[in-house]
C-alpha cells in the first residue's frame, strides 16, 4: 500500500478524538506559544518583519545559538530547505544527501526548483547517516565538466530514521566539507529533539560544527506555523531577504511567524517540550520491545519510534482508528510522539497492538 493509501485508510478507519502516532504535526499548539501568539495580537505593529516581535525573535535565536547570525522566517521546511540549499549552490552544481533524506524523498523536487535544477547527489550510510568517507569518494568520482560539481552537503539532524549524529560526527562531516571545498546545511525540522537527546549546546551541532546555515524547525516542536533560516556564515545571507520574497515566503504579518517563537525559546520552554516527547518515544519503545512479532528497525534516540509489524497487525490498528505511517517496506511504521503526548496514550495504543496479536 502506498503513503497515500495508507493515509486514506488512515483516515476512514477514525473514530474520535485521540493523540495520534503519525506525526508531531498532528499535535496543536503549545500554551507558550499560543499565549505570545495572543500577546501580539494585542496593538497595530509593522508589517514585513519590521515589527518588534520579529526582532526580538531573531535577537533570542541569536542568544540560543550564542553567535552573530543572520535570522529568516519563513512558512515551512520545504521552504527553508529547499531556499537555504538554493543559496549554497548554482545550477550546474550538486548537493550531497543521505538516500532517505527529507530533501530526497519529502519536498517534490523542491531543492531541485528553487536552485534552477541543482542536482541530488544520494549517498548511503548506516541509520540514516552520511560519513565523511562517503562523501570524499562522491565528489572524487568525477571532476569532468560532464557532471554536475559537487557543492553542498546537507544533513538531517535527526536523521529521518530517528537517529541523531554526536556532536563529533558532525564536526567530522565539518572538516571533509572544508576539506572538498562543500557549504555545510543542516535540515533540523526535528532540531529541538536532537539537542534534547544529545544533551549539548546548540552551538556545539552547528556552527561549532562548520555548519553555514541551518533550517531550524519550530511547527513539529509545537508551533502553528514558520521555520527559521538562520545562517552562521554570514555572507551566504546576501540578498536572501529577497530570494525569500520571490518564493512567496515574506509574510505581511510577520509578528504571527515569530511571536511564538519567543513564547517557546524562552526559559528553556522549546528544550522542555522535546524532552517530553522524546521520553514518551522511550516509553513507546520499551512496551514495544517485548512484544513477539514487532522488530525494533532502528535506535530510538528521539520522538520516533521505528517498528515492523505485521501486515494483518497494522490493518486491526488502523480499524481500531489508530493514525500512523506505514511507509518503510510492506510492515515498517513510524510512531512519532509529540509534546502533547500522554503516557496514557502510548499504553492504550500498546494495548491494542498487543490484543492485536492475539
Amino acid at each position: 500500500m502506498s503513503l497515500i493509501q495508507s493515509n486514506r485508510s488512515m483516515n476512514a478507519a477514525t473514530t474520535g478524538p485521540r493523540r495520534h502516532f503519525a506525526s508531531d504535526n498532528y499535535a496543536g499548539i503549545t500554551p507558550e506559544a499560543w499565549a505570545a501568539l495572543a500577546e501580539a495580537n494585542q496593538n497595530h505593529e509593522r508589517a514585513y518583519g519590521d515589527d518588534q516581535w520579529t526582532q526580538r525573535a531573531a535577537d533570542l535565536i541569536r542568544e540560543v545559538f550564542e553567535t552573530p547570525c543572520e535570522v529568516f522566517f519563513v512558512f515551512n521546511g520545504t521552504a527553508a530547505n529547499s531556499l537555504a540549499l538554493a543559496t549554497c549552490c548554482q545550477s550546474y552544481h550538486s548537493v550531497l544527501c543521505h538516500e532517505v533524506a527529507h530533501v530526497e524523498k519529502d519536498e517534490c523536487g523542491a531543492p531541485e526548483f528553487f536552485s534552477n535544477g541543482s542536482k541530488l547527489l544520494l549517498l548511503p550510510g548506516a541509520h540514516g547517516k552520511l560519513t565523511p568517507d562517503g562523501m570524499e569518494d562522491a565528489v572524487r568520482r568525477r571532476s569532468d565538466i560532464h557532471y554536475p560539481k559537487p557543492k553542498v552537503v546537507t544533513v538531517t539532524q535527526p536523521t529521518e530514521v530517528g537517529t541523531v549524529y554526536t556532536p563529533q560526527e558532525l564536526r567530522a562531516i565539518g572538516a571533509m566539507s572544508k576539506k572538498l571545498g562543500l557549504r555545510y546545511h543542516m535540515d533540523g525540522a526535528r532540531f529541538a529533539n536532537a539537542v534534547s537527546a544529545l544533551g549539548v549546546a546548540p552551538r556545539e551541532l552547528t556552527w561549532q560544527a562548520g555548519v553555514d546555515v541551518l533550517s531550524f524547525g519550530g511547527t513539529k516542536n509545537g508551533i502553528h506555523v514558520g521555520e527559521t533560516v538562520v545562517f552562521f556564515n554570514l555572507g551566504l545571507a546576501d540578498e536572501f531577504a529577497y530570494r525569500a520574497k520571490q518564493a512567496g515566503q515574506l509574510c505581511s504579518k510577520m509578528r504571527f511567524m515569530s511571536a511564538p517563537w519567543l513564547g517557546m525559546l524562552q526559559n528553556g520552554v522549546w528544550l522542555r517540550h522535546a524532552v517530553h516527547a522524546n521520553s514518551m518515544a522511550a516509553l513507546m519503545q520499551s512496551l514495544i520491545v517485548d512484544i513477539p512479532g514487532a522488530t525494533l528497525l532502528f535506535p530510538r534516540q528521539v520522538n520516533s519510534v521505528f517498528v515492523d509489524l505485521p501486515k494483518p497487525i497494522i490493518q486491526k490498528l488502523w480499524a481500531k482508528g489508530w493514525l500512523f505511517y506505514n511507509f518503510i517496506g510492506d510492515g515498517g511504521c513510524r510512531l512519532m510522539c509529540s509534546w502533547d503526548t500522554r503516557e496514557e496514550d502510548i499504553h492504550s495504543f500498546v494495548a491494542d497492538l498487543k490484543a492485536a496479536f492475539d
